[in-house]
């Protein structure tokens, strides 16, 4: 076996289908399945087997997984160290972006990054802090920049904290919030428990006239359009040309989310990695209450 059938195994394993494996990886499904057959001659069991729904690992198949996950990410780590090592920066750097984050400041960070580190190759994606998250905590990514306060044992820095403001159109900024239409987005269980705390604390919390839709950037778009009033954070808030309100708790604390770099310990002492860190920082306005 090689790092290639690794990677097999692995697509194999998420897709649970020989057709769509297949196809991820760009062979024919007579090919793929005649490496399958061989790694298990190779191995002397079977590994997986074929139902209707698609195929599964057998628990052999399982073992297998394991040790050769264990042997992939054996192997990236000698590549990164040994990458680290010489004078010119190179290597892989697996980053994720909160997707918020993202549309606002991605496509500037990558394209220094890029002119200053031309040789490293970048593995990026975005999505919502949680699923990053998550794919922080399995080894999957070297840093993501996540927004709200999640537990992390590595290195930790915060990069701002963004205050959540009332939005709305100017024209409506006279009209009391339980005349207009609430526009709310999705987010986290802990970002929508202080939510519902400011809204409860602004007895807003049962009003009927609401839509709720699961993009933050739809929601920001939708205040654009006048359709109604949303709580934002302010780092999507720079061009509404509209009446924008810091919203405050009934303590007088502001309502603020912050915003972190989370890096991977063993990935930390990278230079490539350290360097996508210091221009996040150096590229970010400063953190403010």
């Amino acid at each position: 076996m090689d790092e290639k059938d690794f990677a097999l195994l692995n697509v194999l394993k998420d897709c649970q289908n020989i057709t769509r494996a297949a196809d991820q990886l760009y062979l024919t499904q007579s090919a793929l399945s005649k490496r399958i057959k061989a790694i298990e001659r190779e191995l002397g069991c079977d590994i997986i087997i074929r139902t209707r729904k698609g195929v599964r690992f057998t628990p052999e198949g399982e073992v297998v997984l394991e040790r050769t996950k264990r042997a992939s990410d054996e192997l990236s780590t000698l590549r990164r160290e040994l990458d680290a090592a010489q004078d010119e920066v190179c290597g892989s750097l697996r980053a994720g972006f909160s997707i918020n984050y993202a549309s606002v400041h991605l496509a500037s960070i990558l394209t220094e990054y890029h002119r200053r580190y031309p040789r490293v190759n970048l593995d990026v994606r975005t999505g919502q802090s949680y699923k990053l998250y998550s794919n922080l905590q399995s080894g999957e990514l070297d840093l993501a920049v996540l927004r709200g306060d999640l537990p992390w044992d590595g290195m930790q820095y915060l990069l701002a904290q963004e205050r959540i403001c009332v939005a709305r159109a100017r024209e409506h900024a006279d009209t009391p919030l339980s005349e207009l239409l609430h526009i709310s987005h999705s987010t986290d269980s802990a970002q929508m428990t202080l939510m519902t705390r400011w809204l409860h604390e602004n007895d807003l919390a049962n009003s009927t006239n609401h839509i709720r839709v699961d993009s933050l950037t739809i929601c920001a778009d939708l205040v654009r359009r006048r359709v109604g009033w949303a709580m934002l954070p302010d780092i999507i808030l720079d061009d509404l040309d509209g009446a924008v309100t810091p919203c405050t708790f009934a303590n007088g604390e502001p309502f603020v989310r912050r915003m972190y770099i989370d890096c991977q310990k063993e990935a930390e002492r990278l230079p490539q990695v350290r360097l996508l860190v210091d221009l996040i920082k150096e590229q970010y306005r400063p953190v403010r209450a």
